[in-house]
């Protein structure tokens, strides 16, 4: 094993314990902290394969923009200290299943794909061919899912505004 895979499995480490941390964490701002750490590894993946440009919209957009308004809106609704409700022994059951089955169902899909070595050029990654296949409206264009995603972003703070939101008593 040399240094290489070593730093690979550290990053994939730090990614899938981050992970596990965030879904068990019965502190919903320790799981936002957890989820954090995921997402740095996931940048640092990307760094460690050389996009670099794909790590820093990682890191500006998952880790400096979506974590900070999930804890935002974790201060805004006041439950930052509150330990979370130890889940139903039956809904414990059934998701380490529905785990397990995902597991399978990937692993099935991997060992059955056969993956071959490409003897095409790797395709440049810069800024500017990722912007131009971004805002493209031809056959291999990712307008539309570039707009689908705005959208979704735009929903996400809506909902996140609107659960913030107090409500006035009439007193």
């Amino acid at each position: 094993m040399n240094a290489s895979t070593v730093i690979f499995y550290l990053i994939a480490g730090l990614i899938i314990g981050g992970g596990i941390f965030a879904v068990t964490a019965r502190k919903i701002f320790r799981a936002a902290i957890y989820l954090l750490f995921s997402l740095i590894g996931i940048a640092a993946l990307y760094f460690y394969l050389n996009y670099e440009f794909i790590a820093a919209v990682q890191v500006v957009v998952y880790v400096g923009g979506i974590v900070v308004l999930i804890i935002f809106s974790i201060f805004l609704t006041h439950a930052s200290g509150d330990e979370m409700q130890k889940p139903l022994l039956w809904r414990s059951i059934f998701s380490a299943l529905a785990t397990l089955f995902a597991t399978c169902l990937t692993l099935l899909f991997i060992l059955k794909h056969p993956f071959v070595a490409s003897t095409q050029a790797p395709i440049e990654a810069s800024v500017h061919t990722i912007g131009l296949q971004l805002l493209s409206t031809t056959q291999h264009g990712f307008i539309l899912p570039f707009e689908v995603v705005s959208l979704l972003l735009l929903a996400a703070l809506i909902g996140c505004i609107v659960i913030a939101m107090k409500i006035k008593s009439k007193v």
